[in-house]
């Protein structure tokens, strides 16, 4: 069994491998419900009780049809990008009702490129979060950032319960700080008892090849509880969950999984610099209409333009 792990102070105990439902969703693989909620299922039985989605990324029926009929405990986290009262308040109720919920695990403000100021930026939306925790309709709020310094604030701060860092061993994504930065600022926040779940532990999938390293570089980091991985096939799953439990995974069985993987490249955050056509070795990426574009086939997966993409917008899944 996949060993589970409080979040901090909060009460709420998680597997140490966690469903990041992103990469399912309309923003990259574009999955149908039926089709996510039977991978979302495989990784139920398989143990994986924790599930991080967002209001953004259109998952929520997945996971709702995965769910029926499951009696086990599950842990749903989710966010909302909301910066007032209202709107906020209108994701929590939306996100209650698409997921067949009484109350909300977890509820994050979605701060992923936002600086430490987030807080007051979203005041109305944060007070919003803090008032349904009063009200017993969510059970832990936070932030989900990819910045150093929003780190250390949430980390500081007496109203928050959960952060969701990003962090992985080549640094890609991290803002406002190195790799060192960031696993500094995620200790101090652990010290002050705040729960730590990891994404982007595979740097938006440049670290396929080197995935086992990878996951224990994350997982060794002080103040990690959980780090949650997308995953968009059963046999993901499987291995995944193989690797948590430290069995061995043959390489033919990797490169099966792998071998089924695209490039996407997320539309809504390409800025049309193109460092990706720079940094692609084969020819793949070429600038369309301002943004980048790829040609499948000429794509190897080698994973050399994601480290490159200043805004993330570039993903193997």
């Amino acid at each position: 069994m996949l060993p589970k792990t409080m979040l901090g102070n909060t009460g709420i105990y998680v597997t140490k491998l966690g469903f990041g439902a992103l990469v399912m969703g309309s923003m990259q693989a574009n999955m149908q419900p039926e089709e996510g909620a039977k991978v979302l299922r495989r990784a139920f039985e398989r143990g994986i009780s924790f599930v991080d989605t967002a209001h953004v990324y259109g998952t929520y029926e997945h996971i709702r049809k995965a769910k029926e009929g499951w009696d086990e405990e599950l842990v749903i986290a989710t966010k909302t990008p909301a910066s007032d009262y209202e709107k906020a308040e209108e994701h929590i109720n939306y996100a209650l009702c698409a997921l067949d919920l009484e109350s909300l695990d977890i509820m994050l403000l979605h701060a992923a490129r936002a600086g430490e100021d987030v807080f007051d930026e979203r005041a109305g939306a944060y007070q919003c979060l803090k008032d349904y925790k009063k009200k017993g309709l969510i059970k832990a709020i936070g932030v989900s950032t990819h910045n150093v310094g929003t780190v250390r604030v949430a980390g500081a701060r007496d109203d928050v319960d959960v952060i969701h860092p990003l962090i992985n061993m080549a640094g890609t994504g991290i803002l406002g700080g190195t790799v060192g930065d960031m696993a500094s600022a995620i200790e101090a926040a652990s010290h002050n008892g705040k729960g730590i779940y990891a994404m982007k532990a595979l740097a938006g999938g440049s670290l396929l090849e080197r995935m086992d390293e990878a996951f224990k570089f994350v997982m060794g980091l002080p103040g990690i509880d959980a780090v949650v991985v997308g995953m968009v096939s059963e046999a993901e799953v499987d291995m995944n969950y193989r690797i948590f439990l430290g069995e061995a995974v043959s390489d033919e069985e990797r490169q099966s999984t792998f071998k089924k993987k695209r490039l996407k490249i997320v539309e809504a955050y390409c800025k049309g610099c193109g460092k990706c056509v720079d940094a692609c070795p084969n020819g793949a990426l070429s600038m369309v209409e301002g943004k980048s574009s790829v040609d499948e086939s000429k794509c190897l997966l080698c994973g050399y333009c994601t480290p490159r993409c200043p805004e993330f917008a570039i993903r193997v899944i």
